[in-house]
C-alpha cells in the first residue's frame, strides 16, 4: 500500500499524519511517479499552518524526484522508467507515489542524482527567476540577500557570484556566517548583533544596493527598503518571520522611487516553455560546478513533522531532503 504525509487540520507539525492513500491510474495529461527523494521547503510550513490555505484534507510538498511508472493519454514526451523531478506542482510531494500533471515534470540529466534533484528544484528555480528575471543580476552589481545560509540563500549567492556580482548576506550566527562565506558571500552580516542597514551603507560607500532579496519578511522588510539605492527593487519572496505589515506606498517615493514585488515561482513557471527554460539554466549551472547543491539534512519521509520543527526553529542549513 502507498503511504503519504497528509493533514486534516491546519496547525503545528503535530497535524502531519502518515497514512495509507490509493493512487489510481494516470488520466489524460497525467503521469504516475514513484518518489525517491522529496524536498523540504519553508512554503510547506505556510501550507501546513494555513497561512497559504489548502483544501483539507490535503497532501503537502511541491518538490521531489523519482521515476515515472505510467503515463496517461496524450503524454508524449515521458515514458515509464524516466528519471524526473519537479519543483512547481500541486501539493502532494510528501508521498511514496502520486499522480501529477505531466507538464510539471522535468527530465533529470545524467550527473545529477535524485537527492540533489529533489533538493534543488524549488529553491533553484526560485533563484533562477529572482536573479535572472525579477531583477537581472549583472557583473559589477552589489546585492543584498537575507537568510544567506538557507536553502535559496546558498544557491543564490553562488549563482550571483558566478554572474560577477558582489554578494552581501545576512545570517543569524557565526556558524551560518562561515557557511555563507564558503558559498559566495563576499560580506556577511550577523544581523543579531549588527545593524545591517548601517553595514550595507559602509560596505557600499553610501551607494546602497540595486536589489534586496528578502525571504524573512516582517523583521527585515522596512529596513531592507533603507538599503536600496534610488529606483532599487525589494523582492519579497517569503516571510519566515511573519507577514509584512500593510505598506504606505508613499514610503517608496520618500526612499527613492523604489519598486516592491512579491513574486512566486508558480507565476513565473506557469507556462511549460518558461519552466523548461528556467530548469535548463539551473541544470547548466549545477552541472558546470558553478553552483553546488548540498544536502545538509535528511529525514525519513514519515518523520516530516520533526523536519518541520527543525526548519521552523532555524536548526537546519542549506537543503533538506525527505527520503522515501
Amino acid at each position: 500500500m502507498t503511504h503519504a504525509i497528509r493533514f486534516h487540520e491546519t496547525g503545528g507539525p503535530e497535524v502531519l499524519v502518515w497514512e495509507e492513500v490509493s493512487v489510481g491510474k494516470p488520466g489524460p495529461g497525467e503521469a504516475r511517479i514513484r518518489h525517491t527523494a522529496v524536498g523540504l521547503n519553508f512554503v510547506d510550513i505556510y501550507n501546513r499552518s494555513g497561512l497559504y490555505p489548502a483544501q483539507l484534507p490535503s497532501g503537502l510538498g511541491s518538490e521531489a524526484a523519482g521515476i515515472v511508472e505510467e503515463v496517461g493519454p496524450g503524454v508524449t514526451d515521458l515514458k515509464p522508467g524516466d528519471r524526473v523531478a519537479y519543483g512547481a506542482s500541486p501539493l502532494g510531494a510528501y508521498s511514496e507515489a502520486r499522480l501529477i500533471p505531466a507538464d510539471r515534470l522535468l527530465k533529470v540529466p545524467d550527473g545529477v542524482d535524485d537527492k540533489t534533484a529533489a533538493a534543488m528544484m524549488l529553491k533553484g528555480l526560485t533563484t533562477q527567476y529572482l536573479i535572472r528575471q525579477t531583477y537581472r543580476v549583472k557583473a559589477g552589481d552589489t546585492i543584498l540577500l537575507h537568510a544567506a545560509a538557507g536553502g535559496v540563500g546558498l544557491i543564490l549567492s553562488q549563482w550571483a557570484k558566478h554572474l560577477g556580482a558582489t554578494v552581501i548576506g545576512t545570517v543569524s550566527n557565526d556558524e551560518k556566517a562561515k557557511l555563507a562565506k564558503a558559498h559566495g558571500c563576499d560580506h556577511v552580516i550577523i544581523y543579531t548583533r549588527e545593524d545591517f542597514v548601517k553595514r550595507v551603507d559602509e560596505i557600499t560607500g553610501g551607494k546602497k544596493v540595486p536589489v534586496v532579496y528578502d525571504s524573512v519578511g516582517k523583521d527585515t522588510f522596512l529596513k531592507s527598503l533603507d538599503c536600496l539605492a534610488p529606483l532599487g527593487v525589494a523582492a519579497l519572496f517569503g516571510q519566515s518571520s511573519g507577514a509584512v505589515e500593510p505598506l504606505n506606498l508613499g514610503l517608496l517615493a520618500q526612499k527613492g522611487s523604489l519598486y516592491v514585488t512579491r513574486p512566486t515561482l508558480f507565476t513565473y513557471a506557469a507556462k511549460r516553455e518558461n519552466l523548461v527554460a528556467m530548469a535548463g539554466e539551473l541544470f547548466d549551472v549545477v552541472k558546470s560546478g558553478a553552483v553546488k547543491i548540498e544536502v545538509h539534512q535528511t529525514y525519513p519521509l514519515k518523520d516530516a513533522a520533526k523536519a518541520h520543527a527543525d526548519l521552523a526553529a532555524r536548526k537546519t542549513t542549506g537543503s533538506t531532503v525527505l527520503t522515501v
